[in-house]
């Protein structure tokens, strides 16, 4: 059902396209390119992340970024991406078309868009395909589903079925939920005027919509805030406080990254494996 990876043909480390350079996709991305996978990711041309410390997204809008000590740099062609290979980078290209995929002859595609819905993913994407999170049915428009939902599933893979639905609650980071997201106050255009890292209390504020204060409903550090410039509708996350107020937290991989990182490195493992038991 899953083909041989063209890379071990080849004698080359399978290669990963990752859709989605959020917190989440760089968790999976990170983890993928330390296990030795050559991985790249695929952006939007205004990404809308908010954890953008620990992001490849950012590389989309500083040119570079660097994730615990793995960099990311943006590229323009395949041949950037070659190069940030062979220089043990992750190339971050935006949106490239199909024609690039295909010189490109990637054998793992990773849906990390958490959008909850599937945006376009495919099981003929790749000879390997895995999604994170609801939308997706594996078994039916991808090999495998990753539980992205905090609890006693994060990380799990899913063969057959489907991942918990969103319930549109934030999950709960030290004790808080709803209170720890910042929210849009009105439509327009966003500006921060706090900077990831920077400790807050309740009442302070850390950016503004229009000239609408965006503040925070706790004590705690900032750990993520929208890029400045972007437009942004009444009501979109545009910031997460850490209530637990460990500054180191906002520039390091979370822990539900990792946990999902590493399911999704599970899932990939357990279809070549199967791949190799079917070639015997």
């Amino acid at each position: 059902m899953i083909p041989e990876t063209r890379s071990l043909k080849r004698g080359l480390p399978p290669s990963v396209a990752v859709k989605g350079g959020g917190d989440l996709g760089t968790g999976v991305a990170w983890r993928l390119h330390r296990c030795g996978f050559r991985v790249m990711v695929i952006e939007i041309p205004r990404p809308t992340v908010i954890r953008r410390a620990v992001a490849f997204a950012s590389a989309v809008f500083e040119g570079l970024i660097t994730v615990e000590d793995v960099l990311a740099r943006l590229v323009q062609d395949d041949a950037g991406v070659r190069a940030c290979w062979s220089a043990g980078e992750v190339p971050v290209f935006v949106e490239p078309d199909e024609t690039a995929l295909q010189r490109l002859s990637f054998d793992i595609e990773v849906d990390a868009v958490m959008a909850k819905k599937n945006t376009g993913t495919c099981l003929g994407d790749a000879p390997m395909v895995v999604a994170l999170g609801p939308g997706f049915t594996a078994g039916l428009d991808c090999h495998a589903v990753v539980e992205t939902n905090r609890g006693h599933n994060l990380g799990r893979v899913l063969l057959a079925g489907i991942a918990e639905a969103d319930t549109g609650v934030p999950g709960t980071v030290g004790q808080e939920s709803r209170r720890r997201v910042l929210r849009a106050p009105a439509q327009g255009i966003f500006r921060a005027t706090a900077t990831i890292g920077d400790r807050v209390q309740v009442g302070d504020t850390v950016a503004l919509v229009e000239g609408e204060p965006v503040r925070s409903h706790l004590d705690g550090v900032v750990r993520g805030l929208l890029h400045d410039g972007l437009f942004v509708p009444v009501g979109m996350k545009v910031g997460d406080v850490d209530p637990r107020g460990v500054v180191s937290h906002c520039f390091t991989i979370s822990d539900k990254a990792l946990a999902v990182g590493g399911g999704v490195l599970e899932a990939i493992l357990f279809l070549c494996r199967n791949v190799e038991r079917r070639g015997q």
